[in-house]
């Protein structure tokens, strides 16, 4: 086994990490605190917890629960990508392409909770 950095789960929700920081940097002011910081956090905390799952792999247990809780942060980076949405702060484009990457990094979230052998977990 190599890396978590050569995971496509961890490359894929390191970029969505990434452009959501760059796309959140044009929300309103008022915003810091809530919306701007959530999305921010929800976003950072799946490509965290998909390390520590990776870290964790030897113990299937614990691996599984790891991607339980990135799974969760990333379904709340949908919900706030919602509201991103609504409020007008993102375009539907760019919503689009953002919870589209986001859809994907579920799946493949899932498919190492359903193939935990494939990561190295015993």
């Amino acid at each position: 086994m190599g890396s978590y950095k050569d995971l496509l789960v961890y490359q894929k929700s390191f970029s969505l990490s990434m452009e959501i920081f760059i796309v959140a940097k044009q929300f309103p002011k008022e915003e810091t605190y809530s919306l701007t910081d959530q999305i921010r956090r929800s976003s950072r905390s799946t490509n965290i917890c998909t390390i520590e799952a990776y870290r964790k792999r030897i113990y299937p247990n614990h691996f599984i629960s790891k991607l339980t809780d990135a799974d969760m942060e990333n379904s709340e980076t949908q919900g706030w990508l919602e509201f991103a949405l609504a409020c007008n702060y993102v375009s539907k484009e760019i919503y689009d392409r953002l919870n589209n990457l986001s859809a994907e990094i579920g799946r493949l979230i899932q498919y190492m909770i359903d193939n935990p052998g494939k990561f190295g977990a015993k």
